[in-house]
């Protein structure tokens, strides 16, 4: 638990590995994950490392594999999902592999191309068997001596010979694409010049594309002419649409004989087709058992020999050396898992695991959970911790779903926010194994755990506002009382009680949250305006001052005392002196003021807040208000507020100058040492020491004169974010106000426009409708005020975290911590496979 508040420490190692087990101990660290290799080859070419030609084998394994799923896919098979995590096969396997993918590759080309070879057969006796069909009909009607009168006009009269010689006319026949039939006609009309004559059909079925497997529609058409020329013309025109010509005999009897043999070699395919369909179904049936796991196998060797080649060789070429990150809690782990892989892979050589001195900073590890996971994210986003430095999530888990609720403070909402993540959590073994590509969907099952806290806070909150679907609770009974009759009440609207009379106000505090009479008040929205702007600011400022607490974690674990000293010291001095004030001013005004007090003025004396800071920070008098004696709270609160912006004001050149001048005096004076360390040595006596030589060496300490300068630029702009974010951060803090009026408001306004129209009607037909109004109210309630509200808050609440929070202790300079890790890689190649 200790790492969730503060990184993992780590440690870079130095891996010395045997060549014949170098492959099982890689492989048991992916199984680990708790190690981040470093490149020792960063100039050498990928395609010139060791062990790129196992790397291109996997990739010929996963381009087979990638191959069998996608026809397993267009069979609509179902791959089997067992949830095993094979281990990596050992290399000698990967032989077994390959050869039982190239198998099933060439088995399933093969069985492909024969039966796109039976289909195309297939498709032109079927359509030679329309056609046989289709033109007796054409033929037919070309016999029938009532159409001379119309071959002769398509024809013309050279068609006709002498001696009373029938009319002899060529055709061809075939099949074309139903959509080309008019731009065809047209192209024959022109092309021919009207001397053809075409009849066409349509096929009623529609035909298999034996290349793409799609449905197309096609008809069957039959061309008469006479004359080789036009034969010619007509060919090429056929063959320019792309239209299939068939051989049709021109006797009936030829036609006959023809159709009956189509019809018998039609029936013989559909025998092999279907036999050749069986088998392939029964190997893609076979391949989709086992092909979860292969793609798993094949992903791990590649992941091994990708890291294989990260590695050194020695000089001997039998032993490889690898640098490695490596969290200092877990080297023991990595240990046993670097022994038993020597074991799996026969060797007699252990490893060496040995530590290395670095002055590269480390990554950035912290250990989370599937409840913190989240929260890490959420910190993560604005910036990697730096190494060591204080993690913000454990606190965010706490103050963010709190601060949300704040705004989107509602009972009903809440319940409504919470049983939806309740139902994301309860489920989420079987939500997780169904994987989807739906981007909202993941989104809210990541942050499950956030959305569930962020609906529970809700309640509470919406508990003490005491506002559920923007209407009250009547738990403990009202606090206020009326001594007038209902019919004065109900015709005086501006009618007020007074809360310091007894017998209209029990002068006792109401148990828990608001009065619920308050939800039935004309100047409810007064009331809870003051109450709610001096509640988020007093969270505002107590939140800003824990975020410049933590910063003195930082400081102490890295045992920088200066900033302790100029940065800590001072902030907190000047964000107490002055914020925090303002916020025991306001628990004094509350205190102090109320319809029954012991002061002589009267409540509406109570001193602005607002104006007293005001004038506090520009040094002027308070000045009291008509008919009322006194100006301050408490006596001696003029001095004491001079007091207080004097010495806020005097931490600001403290900030601004001390820690660079400090610094800057330091490196000086080591700078004489070193000197006269110099000179003394030169001159072998005491007299020589004050002598300066010219060429002294470089000043220690790691800071020359151009980076004191940039120290006095990094601090001032940093003094300057500090003081004048100190106000604009308390003021934005404001959000948590302005968002939760805006949500009550608008609840209320819901309700009112809308699901009080459902009650207007008494009858039957009232119930009826109070269905429907309930229903488009419920819509708009889950839509506007639970998804749109909540994203707005939820988006307000973490720029409160990442501005106003974090920026107070938090740098975020830090790289993650990338193990190689099979689980990583195998999710990552999971989700680009289904992309």
């Amino acid at each position: 638990m200790g790492s969730l508040f503060r990184s993992e420490e780590m440690a870079l190692c130095q891996l010395f590995l045997q060549s014949e087990a170098a492959y099982a101990c890689v492989s048991e660290l992916g199984e680990l994950g708790l190690v981040q290799f470093r490149d020792l080859n960063p100039d050498v070419n990928a395609f010139q490392r060791k062990f790129v030609s196992e790397v291109r084998r996997c990739d010929e394994m996963e381009r087979k594999l990638r191959y069998l799923e996608k026809e397993i896919k267009k069979d609509g098979i179902p791959m089997l999902d067992t949830g095993e995590n094979p281990e990596a096969p050992q290399p000698r396997e990967m032989i077994d592999l390959e050869a039982t993918f190239e198998k099933l590759e060439n088995e399933l080309r093969e069985v492909n191309h024969n039966a796109e070879a039976l289909k195309r057969n297939f498709l032109e006796l079927t359509e030679l068997k329309h056609i046989l069909r289709k033109t007796q009909v054409f033929f037919d009607e070309m016999a029938d001596p009532n159409r001379e009168d119309e071959q002769v006009t398509l024809l013309g009269e050279e068609g006709l010979r002498a001696g009373g010689q029938a009319l002899k006319l060529g055709f061809v026949a075939g099949v074309i694409l139903r959509e080309r039939i008019p731009a065809f006609e047209r192209m024959l009309w022109r092309a021919c010049r009207g001397n053809v004559f075409l009849r066409q059909a349509e096929i009623e079925t529609p035909l298999e594309d034996p290349s793409t497997g799609d449905q197309v529609h096609k008809s069957v058409f039959i061309i008469f002419f006479q004359g080789d020329q036009l034969k010619s013309r007509v060919r090429k025109i056929c063959e320019g649409f792309r239209a299939t010509l068939y051989p049709c005999p021109e006797a009936p009897s030829q036609r006959r004989e023809m159709a009956m043999g189509v019809m018998t070699r039609i029936e013989d395919l559909n025998t092999v087709l279907g036999q050749t369909q069986d088998h392939r179904h029964r190997v893609l049936v076979a391949a989709a058992k086992n092909i979860k796991n292969w793609f798993i196998k094949v992903v791990k060797i590649k992941a091994i020999y990708h890291t294989l080649n990260l590695f050194n060789l020695d000089v001997t070429q039998k032993c490889l050396i690898a640098e490695c990150w490596v969290p200092l809690l877990d080297i023991e782990t990595i240990q046993l898992a670097l022994r038993r892989g020597t074991e799996r892979s026969g060797s007699s050589v252990p490893p060496i695991l040995n530590r290395m001195d670095t002055f590269e900073d480390p990554p950035t590890y912290n250990r989370t959970n599937k409840f913190t996971s989240a929260f890490q994210n959420l910190v993560d986003a604005y910036g990697i911790a730096s190494y060591r430095e204080i993690n913000p999530t454990p606190y965010t888990i706490i103050s963010f779903p709190f601060l949300f609720a704040v705004m989107f403070g509602d009972l009903g909402h809440g319940c409504l926010m919470f049983l939806f993540a309740a139902f994301l959590v309860l489920r989420e073994k079987p939500l997780a194994a169904k994987k989807t590509d739906n981007e909202v969907w993941n989104i809210f099952f990541a942050g499950r755990y956030i959305i569930l806290l962020m609906g529970l806070f809700s309640m509470y909150t919406g508990f003490i506002y005491n506002d559920i679907f923007s209407k009250s609770l009547n738990l403990f009974g009202s606090h206020w009382h009326t001594n007038y009759n209902e019919s004065t009440v109900m015709s005086n609207k501006d009618l007020q009680i007074n809360p310091s009379n007894s017998s209209e106000y029990d002068q006792v505090p109401y148990p828990v949250g608001l009065d619920p009479v308050w939800q039935l008040a004309l100047n409810k929205i007064v009331f809870l305006n003051a109450y709610k702007m001096k509640i988020s600011i007093i969270i505002g400022v107590l939140h800003m001052l824990s975020g410049v607490s933590l910063s003195l974690y930082n400081y102490r674990y890295f045992k920088d005392r200066l900033s302790i000293y100029c940065d800590f010291i001072p902030q907190v001095i000047f964000l107490t002196f002055l914020f925090f004030y303002m916020v025991l001013l306001m628990f004094i005004k509350w205190v102090s003021y109320g319809p029954q007090n012991d002061f002589p003025d009267s409540p509406a004396c109570a001193p602005s807040i607002l104006i007293t800071f005001i004038n506090m920070v520009l040094f002027k008098d308070a000045v009291a208000l008509e008919n009322c004696n006194t100006v301050y709270m408490f006596s001696g609160q003029g001095a004491l507020q001079k007091f207080l912006v004097i010495v806020a004001l005097l931490c600001v050149p403290i900030m601004l100058l001390a820690k660079p001048i400090y610094i800057m005096r330091q490196q000086k004076d080591k700078h004489v040492q070193l000197v006269n360390g110099h000179a003394t040595t030169e001159n072998g006596d005491a007299e020589g020491a004050g002598r300066v030589v010219q060429q002294p060496p470089p000043p220690a300490g790691g800071h020359d004169e151009n980076e004191i300068g940039e120290l006095f630029i990094h601090q001032g702009i940093h003094t300057i974010e500090y003081v004048l974010g100190s106000v604009s951060h308390t003021a934005s803090y404001l959000r948590l106000w302005a968002l939760s009026l805006a949500h009550a408001q608008l609840s209320e306004v819901l309700w009112s426009m809308v699901m009080t129209k459902g009650l207007i009607l008494n009858s039957w037909i009232g119930g009826v409708w109070l269905w429907f109004v309930f229903g488009f109210w419920a819509i708009l309630t889950v839509g506007i005020l639970v998804l749109m509200e909540g994203l707005s808050a939820f988006l307000h609440t973490l720029r409160l975290h990442w501005v106003e929070f974090q920026s107070k202790f938090y740098k975020g300079l830090g790289y993650a911590f990338a193990p190689f890790s099979f689980e990583v890689i195998l999710n990552t190649a999971s989700t680009a496979v289904e992309e």
